[in-house]
């Protein structure tokens, strides 16, 4: 029997990809933070002068928020938290742009540009991350703890970007298709219908407002392409 949803510590890196850093806490202290998620799914900071991490020139024990959420029309909707919890370290300078690029895509902040220019300078912002080692999740009804092993291992959906277009434009454009698709597969009216999650395992669509309930429709073999996704998710579109 096919997967009906991506393997947990899977979602939770794919989740980590598009969140951006929501929180920072340091011995018990909780303060503001620019940051995001790399590559490998380490928690990136940009950290300025004055800022509690700044002076930081061994490791410090710190967890970092990362939140994920989903744009519907005009509201910003939560999809899920995850906390990673480890130590903090200097960025290395050869991967310094890696990170700034990370946090980038969730904040055009000109300190970055900063930090990779004057890189070093006691002055000038710094580029952190975390080193994992344990991580925390909230997403819908869910909720547990992956070692870092688990997490670290584990790589983002690879269809995760092309998923993330084909959702927009679905939301921003074909919404009565979607609502009628689903509508005809439940055998009910799907008010107010929006495509929450889409991933090479299935989509996941949200009814209602009020109070909300996500459905999920797998797909009957893992998508191995964009195109085999969008395949995929025309026969919810187009069902008859």
């Amino acid at each position: 029997m096919p997967l009906a949803a991506p393997p947990l510590p899977e979602r939770i890196r794919t989740l980590a990809a598009t969140s951006r850093a929501a929180q920072l806490v340091v011995d018990g202290v909780r303060c503001p933070v620019s940051g995001a998620a790399d590559s490998r799914g380490r928690p990136v900071l940009l950290v300025r002068p004055g800022e509690v991490l700044h002076g930081l020139r061994g490791d410090a024990v710190v967890s970092v928020s990362l939140a994920a959420t989903r744009r519907l029309g005009e509201v910003e909707h939560p999809r899920g938290l995850i906390e990673v919890q480890g130590w903090a370290e200097a960025v290395p300078e050869d991967e310094a742009r890696e990170a700034a690029v990370a946090i980038s895509a969730h904040s055009a902040d000109e300190g970055l540009f900063e930090a990779l220019e004057r890189y070093g300078s006691p002055e000038a912002p710094r580029l952190l991350r975390l080193d994992v080692g344990q991580v925390v999740y909230l997403t819908g009804e869910e909720s547990g703890t992956l070692d870092a092993d688990e997490y670290l291992d584990a790589s983002p959906d690879p269809l995760a970007e092309v998923a993330e277009q084909v959702l927009a434009h679905v939301n921003g454009s074909h919404r009565p298709q979607l609502a009628a698709g689903v509508g005809r597969l439940l055998g009910l009216p799907a008010e107010s219908a929006w495509l929450w999650e889409l991933d090479r395992y299935g989509a996941t669509v949200r009814l209602g407002d009020d109070d909300p309930a996500l459905v999920r429709f797998p797909w009957p073999v893992p998508a191995g392409t964009g195109l085999c996704l969008e395949t995929a998710l025309r026969a919810i579109l187009c069902t008859c």
